[in-house]
């Protein structure tokens, strides 16, 4: 009797688990974070720029799961304070009054890749919630972050730190929302999943 072999939870699980290519898709998610970051629009008004990192980071954990997506954001993380400028803007370090949402790149990536786990990344509709929630995270800790960073109150922290993102955020929502069911559709085709 032949064991048939389990169907993947989320995208990684289609390739084969060698730890070769499990620290490669780790690697990988790191540094796409990295370079989604040197995307970046200053804004005067704030010390928050707007960078392709959130979409990076919420389309990677979805992709990834849970552990390999906090390892990947927590690599992405250390390697920059280390000292390798991949932070956004050419940065490095954890001085920084936008720090907090490197952080919550971490958390948000345990969170969206246990719920992608449970195959929320299979519709359209539920990989646009799994962002929401993935975003929600990210603000809660780097608007945390940066109102005890610049000594703000509330209301200035959220008018610095998520008000300016929201737009942005709801397109890079979107955009993950249609990849993620379109991957899975096309990994249907290929017989590559149920």
């Amino acid at each position: 009797m032949a064991l048939a072999a389990p169907q993947p939870r989320v995208l990684a699980d289609v390739v084969p688990h060698t730890w070769v290519r499990q620290l490669a898709l780790i690697g990988g998610a790191a540094a796409f974070v990295g370079l989604s970051a040197q995307i970046a629009i200053p804004l005067p008004f704030t010390p928050v720029p707007l960078t392709l990192q959130t979409f990076a980071v919420l389309l990677s954990a979805a992709a990834l799961g849970s552990l390999r997506g906090a390892l990947a954001m927590l690599v992405y993380a250390l390697v920059g304070m280390a000292g390798v400028p991949w932070f956004a803007q050419g940065s490095s370090g954890f001085t920084a009054p936008s720090f907090g949402y490197i952080v919550g790149f971490i958390i948000a990536a345990l969170v969206v890749g246990r719920i992608a786990e449970r195959g929320a990344t299979r519709t359209a509709v539920r990989s646009a919630g799994l962002m929401v929630v993935g975003n929600l995270v990210i603000y809660a800790v780097g608007v945390t972050w940066l109102k005890f960073a610049i000594g703000a109150d509330w209301a200035t922290a959220i008018a610095l730190g998520a008000t300016p993102f929201l737009i942005g955020d709801a397109i890079k929502i979107a955009a993950a929302a249609g990849l993620l069911p379109l991957t899975w559709r096309g990994l249907r085709k290929a017989g590559l999943s149920e």
